[in-house]
């Protein structure tokens, strides 16, 4: 028995390879208690998602708010406790499941679906076939001629069809959802211009249903004069009382739901369509009577086409026509291919609904408004008596230009030609209505979607949608009153030119999207309609442009105006909304060829900029030292904080490092860069942020560090480390700068136990410092990439300031009438305006303390916090130029006293004298260098002296600080100090200068000594920066790379 057995393939072997490789017990696919088991059990299959942490490709994992995929951490094999949180990030980065943190998810809603008959054909139809086909369209003949109608029809034509092929390409771009127009433009060129139009667009609707209104009501009255019957006047008031309940009635169509108004709009296009019919058989048949032709309906005649063909512009509408004001009448019959999109959210498919059903519609529509004026043309003469006696002697036309019939005066040749006059009333009815009821259809859906983007606070109230259509209700009631508002004018030919002109302005923006994302070349811009040109669609932009100022070039201004207004409401108010578009794109695009032009031009010294890495650590935590650097920079130059961190971080915390990072510097509206380095040993990461950070010419030639406070007690190899530190930034030929504050740069203790008590308090965000001048410190917590908008700074006594945070408001306090222990919640300063607020005097000392703490900070702490932040009282800026390092050191306190915040400050010189006999020459050579170099200075002194020995009390202040050191075995001997000793003497006698001239200056600034390679020992040099710099104002260490930074040529 033991050696019978069969053998046959294991199907679904490379599953049990993977599953092997994996682990999980996945051994068992192979494993049997018999060879028996292999032949008469079969074994169970397992799927491939059972035995792989891999994805497969699927619709589900590209999805918003679909599955997401494993992470690349998880996949790696990175800890369980990175991995899982990793896992929970989301698209955004931010954990998925919190929900204060998590971005709102828009609801989803299940209502009836469109398909592109229903949807776009048949209510692109209903838009297009307007009042102008039954009323005006004679009128158009009559005044241009057949040929020049043809050409109206065909140039209306032409820019709708490249509008069309444009909103095609757009479409099939990706999904398209609710909100048309404003969906389709916000996405392609972001919410500035997508919200503006949106706007406008949605407003043109409106007043477009209002509009269509009175043309039904005008109609009505029309039929109602046939039988001499008025309701009350005839005029004004009849218009109203008819046409509010029909607005009214149509709102409720609408908001019942999709499917009554399309059962709607199938009824009125079946009368509109009996309508054309009705006019196509009766111009056909000819007339019936006499009176028809002596009202100048004679028949389809090749004379009569041949007299219509050319134009003949007369006095109508008040004004004198011409072909372009004629023109301007007829297009806005055809602004309505949009009608479709409008309503793109109740699309089953809208990338394939929009083009086909609009294309098709705009096919059809020409072709009838073509036939219409053929047969218009053909069959109705231009004037016409109506009296039958001049049809018998042949004088019907001669009363002409003060005729009442024929094609120039009366608007019922339609009605008069047809088979049956009233249906052509009932296909006018139809046609108003139909226009009416797409434009209150589209309305609410744009509110709904831009208030959803909560791009304007104003309207967020109105997105909520009800039921399963998530139908806009309170859109609806907004809708109705202001149609209703406008309707009740009932006279609304001013406004008519601004209307068209808000959907021109829409239709050149759809062709400026396509034109922009086919030029930018997005790898995101894929669209299936490939019968699109992106120089046609440009084409388009400036025909749209042209057109509005050919309609009427004062409302053309006047929609440009109230856009551009629109546009920087969302600019300022800088919407969270990120969604892709061709600008970003267009940005990227332009930054990176700026760089690539910018490596390819040589260096001058004219366009010299410092730009600066600055070793700020989180940027949160050394406030002085990121508001020198950005005082410096001002975002006309480069700009780049370095943190280094010595620990490795997990990519989930790197990021959100990175994040509060970023976050700090919006806050503070500081233009720079932020890089974390991680992993590496200070001396290591900064090395690799001078020779990595930045790209082509934009990299940084100026490192900023922040005086190691520290260094006596340190242990010896971070002082080594700091000291190499500028060693490295001598071999990449960078400059260096060090700054020294009396009270510190480190605040990250102060900091971190705010943030302490941030998170014992909950779920806190920023804290703000209020000094009693009213500047602030804005220090955001770790991990938090918020704006000022989760501030709250609570109240305190004129003596003490108490400072914690909150999530739900910002408050401004007064420094006047302060209470102790209330709250203020003052609206109507924004967190901007906050920020800007910064009072010209010091206030008296006082201290300040920590909420639920009793930790005191004296006033020189919070000053020295912001000290580059705020307004400087009157005072100098003291630069002492000791060497020529190419001119960094007198050029970087010019830059600062240029600065608002220290323009009270001026600038005195302080140079060595090479001979002390020889102090008026030098003063006066050193004048003419800053005067040919344009440097304004207050005081110019040439110091002598330097070479002699310093005061007994000075020497016994160095002996006293190095004395510890020579004790520890730091590096410093008897031997470095002997061969230093000049060295030291000088540095001891510029001590004794600051002391006697600086001591109560504003800002110093110094150059700094060299530190020689091999020659200098970190201790030794580090000793000379404390001579220089101890219990001195702030002081700024300067070390140009020895290139010019200054030219007096032009």
């Amino acid at each position: 028995m033991e050696n019978r057995f069969s053998v046959r393939r294991v199907e679904g072997m490379e599953e049990g390879k993977a599953s092997v490789g994996g682990g999980g017990g996945a051994t068992d696919v192979f494993t049997a208690t018999s060879t028996t088991c292999l032949v008469t059990e079969p074994r169970r299959r397992s799927s491939l998602q059972q035995l792989t942490l891999e994805a497969l490709p699927r619709l589900d994992n590209y999805r918003q708010w679909g599955m997401k995929r494993p992470s690349l951490g998880a996949l790696h094999g990175e800890t369980a406790l990175a991995a899982t949180a990793e896992e929970r990030e989301g698209d955004g980065g931010l954990p998925v499941g919190d929900p204060d943190l998590e971005p709102p998810r828009p609801p989803e809603h299940h209502g009836v679906k469109l398909g592109w008959i229903q949807g776009v054909l048949i209510p692109c139809l209903l838009n297009i076939w307007g009042v102008m086909l039954f009323l005006r369209l004679s009128w158009v003949v009559a005044q241009a001629g057949i040929g020049l109608s043809l050409v109206i029809i065909a140039i209306s034509a032409t820019v709708c069809v490249i509008t069309t092929m444009s909103l095609s390409a757009i479409c099939t771009n990706g999904e398209v959802k609710g909100g048309g127009i404003y969906f389709i433009i916000s996405r392609s060129l972001g919410p500035e211009f997508g919200a503006s139009v949106g706007i406008v667009f949605a407003f043109a609707n409106a007043v477009a249903a209002s509009m269509n209104t009175i043309g039904f009501c005008n109609s009505v009255g029309d039929w109602l004069e046939e039988y001499n019957t008025k309701i009350v006047d005839g005029d004004v008031n009849d218009v109203r009382i008819i046409g509010v309940p029909a607005i009214a009635v149509m709102i409720i169509i609408c908001a019942v739901g999709m499917e009554w108004e399309s059962k709607a709009q199938n009824f009125l296009i079946a009368i509109i369509l009996a309508a054309m019919v009705d006019f196509v058989v009766g111009i056909s048949m000819g007339p019936r009577s006499d009176v028809e032709k002596a009202q100048g309906f004679v028949g389809l005649s090749t004379d009569i086409f041949q007299q219509n063909w050319g134009p003949d512009y007369r006095y109508s509408e008040e004004m004198n026509q011409d072909f372009f004001s004629v023109f301007a009448i007829f297009f806005p019959s055809v602004t309505g291919i949009q009608a479709g999109a409008n309503i793109s959210g109740d699309l089953k498919d809208a990338s394939m609904a929009i083009p086909k059903g609009t294309l098709l519609a705009l096919l059809i529509s020409m072709i009838s408004y073509a036939l219409f004026v053929l047969l218009a043309g053909a069959g109705a003469l231009r004037d016409a008596s109506g009296n039958v006696a001049d049809l018998v002697n042949g004088t019907v036309s001669v009363c002409a230009p003060h005729c009442q019939y024929g094609l120039q005066n009366s608007y019922t040749v339609m009605q008069l030609a047809s088979a049956w006059g009233p249906l052509i009333y009932l296909g006018c009815f139809a046609a108003t209505l139909s226009t009416a009821l797409t434009n209150l259809l589209s309305v609410p859906r744009i509110i709904q979607a831009v208030g959803i983007d909560r791009i304007y606070p104003g309207l967020i109230f109105f997105s909520k949608g009800y039921g399963k259509a998530g139908e806009p209700y309170r859109g609806y009631v907004l809708t109705f009153l202001v149609s209703a508002g406008f309707l009740l004018i009932a006279k609304l030919n001013a406004v008519a030119p601004l209307i068209s002109n808000f959907y021109l302005a829409s239709y050149a923006l759809i062709n400026f999207c396509t034109f922009h994302a086919a030029l930018i070349k997005p790898l995101g811009w894929r669209p299936t309609f490939k019968y699109y040109n992106t120089w046609l669609s440009l084409v388009g932009f400036f025909m749209c442009v042209a057109i509005m100022f050919l309609i009427d070039w004062l409302t053309s201004v006047i929609t440009f105006v109230i856009i551009f207004a629109l546009y920087l409401i969302v600019v300022y108010r800088k919407p969270d909304a990120n969604w892709g578009s061709s600008t970003q794109a267009q940005t990227y695009k332009t930054a990176l060829h700026s760089a690539y032009k910018l490596s390819s031009v040589g260096d001058h010294v004219k366009n010299y900029r410092p730009q600066l890495l600055a070793l700020t650590g989180r940027p949160q935590d050394r406030p002085p030292l990121l508001g020198l650097a950005s005082l410096i920079t001002k975002g006309h130059a480069l700009l780049i904080c370095g943190d280094v961190l010595q620990t490795q971080l997990t990519h989930r915390a790197r990021e959100r490092r990175l994040r509060a990072g970023s976050a700090t510097l919006r806050a503070r509206r500081t233009k720079a860069f932020y890089a974390v380095v991680d992993g590496l040993p200070f001396e290591q990461g900064a090395r690799a942020l001078m020779q990595s950070a930045g790209i082509g010419k934009l990299r940084p030639n100026v490192l900023l560090m922040g005086y190691k406070q520290d260094w006596q007690s340190c242990p010896a190899d971070d002082l080594i480390a700091y000291f190499n530190v500028l060693h490295h930034a001598f071999d990449n030929r960078m400059a260096a700068t060090i700054l020294r504050m009396r009270a510190g740069l480190d605040y990250s203790q102060l900091i971190e136990e705010i943030e302490e008590k941030d998170k014992d308090h909950g779920s806190l965000s920023a804290t703000v410092l209020r000094r009693a001048d009213s500047s602030l410190v804005y220090l955001p917590s770790h991990g938090s990439d918020s704006d000022l908008s989760n501030t709250r700074v609570l109240a305190a006594s004129a003596s003490q300031l108490s400072v914690i945070s909150s999530a739900d408001s910002t408050a401004y306090l007064p420094t006047d009438s302060i209470t102790p222990n209330r709250r203020f919640n003052v609206n109507n300063h924004s967190p901007r305006s906050v920020l800007k607020s910064k009072k010209r005097n010091l206030a008296s000392q006082f201290a300040t303390s920590l909420a639920d703490s009793g930790k005191e900070i004296p006033l020189d702490l919070l000053t020295s916090m912001t000290k580059f932040d705020t307004k400087q009282p009157k005072g100098t800026i003291d630069v002492w130029w000791l060497y020529d390092d190419g001119g960094l050191t007198i050029l970087l306190p010019y830059i600062i006293s240029t600065r608002s915040n220290w323009s009270s400050c001026r600038l005195r010189v302080f140079a060595l004298a090479n001979h002390k006999n020889d102090l008026d020459l030098e003063q006066k050579n050193m004048a003419n260098l800053l005067t040919k170099f344009r440097i304004e200075y207050s005081s110019l002194t040439m110091v002598s002296g330097i070479t002699e020995k310093p005061q007994p009390d000075t020497l016994a202040f160095f002996e006293k600080l190095i004395e510890g050191l020579k004790a520890s075995h730091s590096g410093m001997t008897e031997e470095d100090l002997a061969a230093q000793e000049e060295k030291t003497y000088r540095q001891l006698r510029l001590r004794e200068m600051l002391l006697k001239h600086s001591h109560d200056a504003s800002l110093v600034v110094m150059s700094l000594p060299m530190p020689r390679v091999g020659v200098v020992s970190a201790p030794l040099y580090m000793a000379w920066l404390e001579v220089l710099t101890k219990d001195m104002p702030p002081f700024l260490l300067v070390r140009g790379n020895h290139t010019s930074v200054l030219t007096f040529y032009s």
